[in-house]
């Protein structure tokens, strides 16, 4: 999978570097993700600009730490070949504000906990969800705590 990165108010940092890095545990992790064709955006950006973004598109009217807008269904994933034309496979936008505050709330580093934000993102995208059931919350915790794991970041669910 390719990323189209676009960092625009958060600190400096190595933000695409941190992506590239997660976005391969990733795939390493759920196959799908791994398919050539595939290209995903991933916007750095602020709470103001994620807060427009969920109102607009998912009609709650206040920032979040990450946003997810998938372009294909798994359905489609799962039978995409890996030779051919480049596939969108999604938007991601992660609020600074928000994922500061967070990560400080946790006790752990912000690229840390953007990196679980990037995997959670990435992980909608590939069709994952944690909304319906808890079984389907923990078998998405499990593949985020796996994941984060290859990049030596601790389960962010072990309270």
């Amino acid at each position: 999978m390719q990323l189209d990165i676009d960092i625009e108010d958060w600190p400096a940092g190595d933000w695409e570097a941190l992506a590239e890095r997660a976005a391969q545990a990733a795939g390493e992790a759920e196959p799908l993700l791994a398919n050539p064709r595939l290209i995903a955006s991933l916007l750095f950006t602020s709470d103001a600009e994620v807060h427009t973004l969920n109102r607009e598109w998912r009609a709650r009217d206040k920032p979040t730490n990450v946003l997810s807008f998938p372009m294909l269904e798994r359905e489609e994933l799962e039978a995409l070949a890996s030779d051919g034309p480049p596939e969108m496979l999604g938007d991601i936008a992660l609020a600074h504000e928000t994922c500061a505050r967070e990560a400080a709330e946790k006790g752990v580093a912000l690229e840390a906990h953007a990196a679980h934000l990037i995997v959670h993102g990435l992980l909608h995208l590939a069709g994952h969800d944690h909304v319906d059931s808890d079984a389907q919350a923990e078998a998405m915790e499990a593949l985020e705590t796996a994941i984060l794991a290859k990049l030596g970041i601790a389960d962010p669910y072990d309270a």
